[in-house]
């Protein structure tokens, strides 16, 4: 009742004077609206003007257009429209594209795409000898109004998002769009023959390099609504990429993708962009990934990608299928003020047959047909803020419950270590003769026939948790990728003698990922599973290991090169023979030509030396542990060839092993110490501490560093100024370019030789 009376006490003036108010306005509008109508011709033109003058400004392009016209109230036709690049060749071309633009957003400052219509298109992109015609796009633009302020990344990609999917039209009419790419060695062609946007449906044709197949994309399609969900597929066949292939070496097909956009939210900070990826049939070949093909029925990830102001990350809540096994991923990159990376994956407890069953076709050759009871987790964990590099957190275990058993083993029969079996050592991919590893074989030593000395030296050099440790040594794997981060190289690695003695027992020598992981995977088979003892694995991996060229097992080695039963090694051949293991072929450039060990390696006795007697697994030596007695067996003197010192010690530094080496002492790094005099010799008067030993050594290399480092910066300035002062005379630019681009290969051809010599 109040409210009826208030209502009846409003003054009828003041409902005329709004009235009259609102109707001012809309006249206002209308007017606006009817002078802007009628200026939009001259305004489109200015439009048109200022596009091309900044396109030529700023990157270069000469943009022609042959007529622009309003064709409706927000509809522009464009014919004859070509962009090319300076000195390049010609990039685009269109004959017929008319656009219209959503009135509403546009009154808000917002362009959003209602409907556009294209006819006879061709996009051309070439890089021929290296010049591009679309290198413009990777131009940085210089900032003059730079307030140093840092970029939000919340805020730039919600605008990135919204941006791209604004210029999505509602509809879509494409009729023979051609796209070409063209380089030194690829040559690909497309034609979008039709490409339609209707309803929030997307269809489309593609034919590819003349007919040699036909691809189509399809799905939903409702930018404005932030829903997107579209299939790339062939007809009658598999999607190919032979470009690919050409560039990278890599081998990819597949029968369907799919990529999916639930919602993109912009709230507290943060951009929340909800998302999915799905193939089926991929198939992938990579020298660096595995020797055959690697094939993936089915594997999909519904991403949830959080972008925050200096962040961005994988949420946990995202969730990776591959066949039957469900993981939750967590990645994080914190850009500044450090660079922090983050990571975590949980499978969870999951039947342990699924997981093997889920591993792609290809991968673990040794491990398929596999069958297996029980449950097991998998976890991750890694932190690293660049700042601190040595502070890094890496956890990786893979646990078992009391149930798993394995009930059959796959195609590699995971127990044969523990009878007499036959080992074929490969050289680059080639079987070389068999070995009978086992009693009544030529060469086979038992382990009890071992001497001692070689057993701890070998373990303190490569292993010294060996009877402890569960065939991996987290800290030494932490410490490798540490190494390897500030190194920006794989220089340490971090096998384990389980690990080594598996690689060489069940798998081939290719360098590749996936033989990696088998080797870890077969490693926990048989530690966490009791399939051989520890004693039994020390005398397997004596037996099959390198130890020169051609030369394979202890039993063959210790008569190869001194002469002697493996069961009658001294301390110093021990250590000698632990000493080669990383780099057994580069065994004799250890001796010089009269049987003597070179002074590079009386470092490396004394360290491992002093190790092992730390341990108790020999006695204090003041007489470097026995280098001084080491002599190469007489008849091999003859074949060592005088060698440069500094030649001889860089042979030896190298390692064979994809990632260098064991978990424990690393592979020799030598120095050139005075030889003692005889009264030194004498009265063993000790060389230094180990601490300064080990500072002594870091010095050196350090010196060594410093100078290759002011090689390579003498080298760069070198050719920067023969870049710089090209002779021009008589030549094309094109030429110019070229012979440019010739002395700038050049010279990182000779940079990239003095940082391989870095120690």
């Amino acid at each position: 009742m109040k409210q009826k009376s208030y209502m009846r006490r409003i003054n009828p003036k003041y409902i005329r004077i709004a009235g009259i108010t609102v109707l001012a306005l809309v006249v206002i509008m209308l007017i606006g609206g009817y002078i802007a109508y009628s200026k939009r011709e001259v305004l489109l033109q200015k439009a048109i003007y200022k596009a091309k003058s900044k396109a030529k400004r700023e990157y270069n392009l000469d943009v022609k257009i042959g007529s622009a016209t309003f064709t409706g109230l927000s509809t522009v036709a464009f014919t004859d429209i070509s962009v090319v690049p300076f000195q390049r060749d010609s990039l685009l071309s269109i004959k017929n594209f008319s656009v219209s633009v959503k009135i509403l957003p546009l009154i808000f400052g917002n362009i959003k795409l209602a409907d556009v219509v294209l006819q006879n298109g061709f996009l051309n992109l070439t890089s021929i000898k290296g010049v591009k015609n679309f290198d413009f796009l990777f131009r940085k633009k210089k900032d003059t109004t730079s307030t140093g302020n840092k970029v939000d990344l919340s805020e730039l990609s919600n605008n990135l998002i919204n941006e791209v999917l604004y210029k999505i039209p509602d509809n879509l009419s494409l009729h023979n769009f051609r796209m070409g790419f063209v380089d030194d060695s690829t040559k690909v062609k497309m034609l979008a023959q039709t490409a339609i946007i209707k309803d929030g449906k997307l269809a489309s044709t593609i034919n590819v390099n003349d007919g040699a197949a036909t691809w189509h994309i399809d799905g939903k399609m409702v930018p404005s609504d932030k829903d997107i969900d579209v299939h790339l597929y062939a007809e009658g066949k598999k999607v190919e990429l032979p470009f690919i292939e050409k560039k990278f070496k890599l081998k990819l097909n597949f029968d369907t993708i799919s990529t999916k956009l639930s919602n993109v939210k912009n709230h507290s900070g943060e951009t929340k962009i909800y998302s999915s990826w799905s193939v089926r049939n991929l198939l992938l070949n990579h020298p660096g990934l595995s020797v055959s093909d690697i094939v993936v029925p089915y594997g999909s990830i519904d991403a949830n990608i959080f972008v925050g102001s200096n962040y961005v990350s994988l949420d946990s809540s995202s969730v990776i299928h591959l066949k039957k096994l469900i993981a939750n991923p967590y990645l994080k990159y914190t850009l500044n003020p450090v660079k922090i990376y983050e990571a975590k994956i949980n499978t969870g407890w999951v039947n342990a047959q699924d997981v093997f069953d889920s591993f792609p076709t290809g991968m673990f050759e040794s491990l398929e047909g596999i069958k297996v009871t029980g449950k097991l987790n998998y976890s991750l964990k890694m932190f690293l803020n660049r700042a601190h590099l040595d502070d890094m957190v890496f956890d990786s275990r893979l646990q078992k419950d009391n149930d798993f058993k394995i009930l059959k083993y796959g195609r590699a029969d995971l127990g044969k270590l523990n009878n007499t079996f036959v080992y074929t050592p490969y050289e680059k991919g080639k079987p070389m003769p068999p070995h009978t590893i086992g009693p009544g074989a030529p060469n086979f030593t038992p382990l009890e026939q071992i001497s001692p000395n070689l057993r701890n030296a070998v373990m303190t050099a490569e292993d010294p948790s060996f009877y402890t440790n569960r065939g991996f040594v987290d800290e030494s794997i932490r410490k490798s990728i540490i190494t390897d981060i500030k190194e920006k190289r794989f220089k340490r690695g971090g096998s384990t003698i389980s690990m080594q003695l598996i690689k060489n027992a069940f798998l081939n020598r290719n360098k590749t990922l996936s033989r990696k992981i088998e080797e870890i995977l077969i490693v926990w088979l048989i530690e966490n599973n009791r399939i051989m003892s520890k004693n039994r694995m020390l005398e397997v991996y004596f037996n099959i290991i390198e130890w020169g060229r051609g030369i394979y097992g202890i039993g063959e080695a210790s008569r190869y090169y001194f002469g002697k039963s493996p069961s009658e090694l001294t301390i110093g051949e021990s250590i000698y023979l632990a000493s080669i293991v990383p780099n057994p072929k580069a065994g004799l450039y250890a001796f010089q030509p009269d049987g003597s060990l070179r002074q590079g390696l009386h470092g490396y006795f004394n360290l491992i030396g002093r190790l092992m007697a730390k341990k108790g697994l020999t006695e204090p030596d003041s007489n470097a542990y026995g280098f001084y007695s080491v002599r190469l067996r007489e008849g091999l003197r003859k074949t060592i060839a005088p060698i440069d010192t500094a030649v001889a010690d860089s042979l030896m530094h190298q390692t064979e092993d994809d990632g260098g080496g064991g978990v424990g002492v690393a592979a020799p790094v030598f120095e050139e110490p005075k030889k003692p005099n005889f009264f030194q010799r004498l009265f063993g008067k000790k060389d230094t501490t180990e601490a300064k030993m080990e500072k002594k050594i870091e010095e050196t290399n350090d010196a060594i560093k410093a100078r290759l480092k002011q090689e390579i910066e003498k080298v760069k300035a070198e050719y920067k100024l023969k870049v710089d002062n090209v002779d021009t005379a008589g030549r094309t630019k094109k030429e110019i370019k070229a012979e440019k681009n010739r002395l700038k290969d050049e010279g990182k051809e000779k940079v990239k030789e003095l940082k391989d010599r870095m120690p």
